[in-house]
């Protein structure tokens, strides 16, 4: 089946942003340029849309198998291609965990049988995601999966760690590290260790229950030569810790989300939808993340979309499950307070929300000929209010309700799969 998309503002190989057509042929790439002639079994004019490689997050919930209350692939896969995902990392706090060959299988079969876009797994660092004892056998489930990573608990023998980075190292594959000490960390702790849990009376989680092991990793990285990702980094000092590490030549990279980006402690309120783990902390640390985020420091924006049920986020700060959603808001809320406020570039926003992990975790598809056509096409003059009745994932939990944004996803294109919205 060929398929021509006409008229878009496309950003381009060299790039930048140009008016070009897009032809494919069963999904594949075949042609990007001005005033494509082709005889196409089907038409699609983007007159007015900026088409971006279909963005990537290294980052994801999806919850199945073993929590679809929370979220199915078929309707995180959904909410992903609303807002302009095409390919995202799915982490393996599941159940059973994604430990296993058996385990592994049985969300294969669920991605082949649901998934709108493409989902790829991670397989746990440790047996039953347990952050110590036994490694998984990396080496069988290498090229399976995206990566390793425990999300949702951190490694925290560091024999153990060492270990898996040599195995990891040696399969050729990648860490993706949940960095939090659980001994940092009071009992019943829910947000950051800031003015907002002592105006309260709460217990406070550290920054430095996150900077710490990041630290040991650092180190560990710096002795095994293991390729490492550091999840969803939230204080200055994580920021500060891996900068220098570069620096030395250490094979690091990080992610940040929206949350951390645009909130701090001071927007807190006594709402399920403000709690999330790490939590957020300090105009300091917020700004330092900005900071980093527009030089390049942080490599790349992943959303840790996490969906609950609606009784999970409804018992306040103290009493609700950590995790918001945020796959369906991720580009509308940076191009908004970002691009359009001058912070950065449409160009530098593309490649943090795309291409960057499309680099780190090898991940093939985009606007490349030859390729697997992934794609998006956003209206950026058109501007929405963030209603969580509107998300395709079952997931509402948002600390982003009613903030008006740019942006606004008009079709997401996976191989010959063309879902309009």
């Amino acid at each position: 089946m060929k398929t021509l998309f006409r008229n878009g503002t496309v950003f381009c190989a060299d790039g930048g942003f140009r008016q070009a057509d897009i032809l494919s042929q069963d999904g594949v790439v075949i042609r990007v340029a001005d005033g494509i002639a082709a005889d196409a079994d089907r038409v699609f004019d983007l007159r007015g849309l900026h088409i971006f490689p279909g963005f990537a997050d290294a980052h994801v919930h999806l919850r199945e198998p073993g929590f679809s209350y929370k979220e199915t692939i078929a309707s995180g896969s959904m909410a992903c291609a609303h807002g302009g995902y095409t390919t995202v990392c799915a982490m393996p706090n599941l159940d059973p965990p994604i430990d296993s060959d058996a385990h592994l299988r049985m969300e294969e079969e669920l991605i082949q049988r649901d998934a709108v876009i493409r989902v790829l797994p991670y397989a746990s660092i440790t047996r039953g995601r347990r952050g110590q004892g036994e490694i998984v056998d990396m080496a069988a489930l290498s090229g399976r999966v995206c990566g390793f990573s425990d999300d949702g608990t951190g490694v925290s023998d560091e024999n153990v760690m060492r270990q898996a980075m040599t195995l990891c190292r040696e399969a050729g594959s990648i860490i993706a590290a949940h960095c939090e000490d659980l001994s940092l960390i009071p009992k019943g702790a829910a947000i950051h260790d800031g003015a907002y849990a002592r105006a309260h009376g709460l217990p406070g989680i550290p920054s430095e229950s996150e900077w710490g092991p990041i630290k040991r990793d650092l180190a560990l990285c710096r002795e095994t030569g293991c390729a490492y990702h550091v999840c969803h980094i939230s204080a200055k000092e994580s920021l500060d810790l891996i900068k220098a590490a570069r620096a030395e030549g250490v094979n690091v990279t990080c992610e940040t989300a929206p949350h951390y980006l645009l909130l701090s402690e001071d927007d807190l309120q006594d709402e399920g939808r403000f709690k999330m783990n790490p939590p957020l902390r300090t105009k300091e640390d917020r700004d330092a993340l900005r900071q980093g985020f527009i030089n390049g420091d942080i490599d790349m924006l992943s959303t840790d979309h996490a969906p609950h049920s609606a009784q999970e986020k409804s018992r306040g700060l103290a009493g609700s499950a950590m995790g918001i959603v945020g796959i369906e808001t991720a580009f509308p809320l940076i191009y908004t307070h970002f691009v359009r406020t001058g912070l950065m570039s449409l160009e530098a926003l593309v490649d943090r929300i795309s291409l960057a992990a499309r680099r780190r975790f090898r991940l093939d598809g985009g606007l490349l000929e030859g390729g697997r056509l992934e794609m998006c096409a956003f209206d950026l003059s058109a501007s929405t209010v963030i209603d969580p009745d509107t998300f395709k994932s079952l997931g509402r939990a948002t600390p982003f309700q009613g903030w008006e944004v740019y942006g606004v996803c008009r079709y997401t294109v996976f191989g010959d799969r063309v879902l309009a919205f």
